[in-house]
């Protein structure tokens, strides 16, 4: 069946595996990785569809997958059937227009923060001296602490949100680039910029199904 077939590419991030948008009712993350590695394998084996993943991607999710207390097998089953291979980072090229356009929006959130951060200072400046200590003796946050704490999460959002922010997420762009490959993923900052470097690109929740229908549509389902 595979060698009937054209060749396609998908490089996958770390988002695919986490997001609860894979998984089924009542079904636990790890069991959600299983059956999704299992799709990964059976395309590859029927359809001579490959999945590839950048080392940082790897160890990112790794990581992740540990802390959650995933089994060793899981991890087996992750080495044989998704390709970790490092981006040509020296030989892939990248129109200046995508440079020109990731300074331009980076000079724009680091505006945007300033403002988060003046109507932050603002705030405090309004507080008086009560505000400076909690009401209640078994709340640890003060007034001013609350408008901190909610200047971070805007300042955050404002700086890091929808945006290109790790050298992981741009590994995967330009893995992809290199392969010809399309991105899975659920960071909206990489979907984002997967549009800029003119790549195919498929929802992290929408991927098992989209190799279900896949399988589906050559009758490889039909035979299992």
């Amino acid at each position: 069946m595979s060698g009937s077939l054209p060749r396609q590419r998908f490089v996958l991030d770390t988002s695919l595996f986490i997001t609860e948008e894979i998984r089924r009712t009542d079904e636990s993350l790890e069991a959600a990785v299983r059956r999704l590695l299992d799709l990964v394998a059976t395309a590859r084996l029927e359809l001579n569809i490959s999945c590839y993943m950048p080392p940082s991607i790897h160890d990112e999710l790794a990581a992740m997958l540990r802390d959650r207390d995933v089994d060793e097998e899981v991890f087996s089953r992750l080495d044989t059937w998704v390709v970790r291979k490092s981006p040509d980072r020296y030989g892939v090229t990248i129109p200046a227009n995508i440079v020109y356009e990731f300074i331009d929006e980076m000079s724009d959130r680091v505006d945007r923060g300033l403002r988060v951060s003046e109507e932050a200072l603002r705030e405090v400046e309004q507080l008086g001296p009560d505000d400076m200590t909690a009401d209640d003796p078994n709340e640890y946050m003060t007034a001013a602490d609350r408008v901190l704490s909610d200047m971070r999460d805007k300042y955050r959002r404002a700086l890091r949100q929808g945006v290109l922010d790790s050298r992981e997420d741009f590994d995967l762009l330009v893995l992809a680039r290199e392969l010809d490959a399309g991105v899975v993923t659920e960071d909206r900052g990489i979907v984002s910029w997967a549009d800029e470097f003119g790549l195919r690109y498929v929802r992290g929740g929408q991927f098992p199904t989209l190799l279900e229908e896949y399988l589906r549509a050559t009758g490889v389902d039909d035979r299992a």
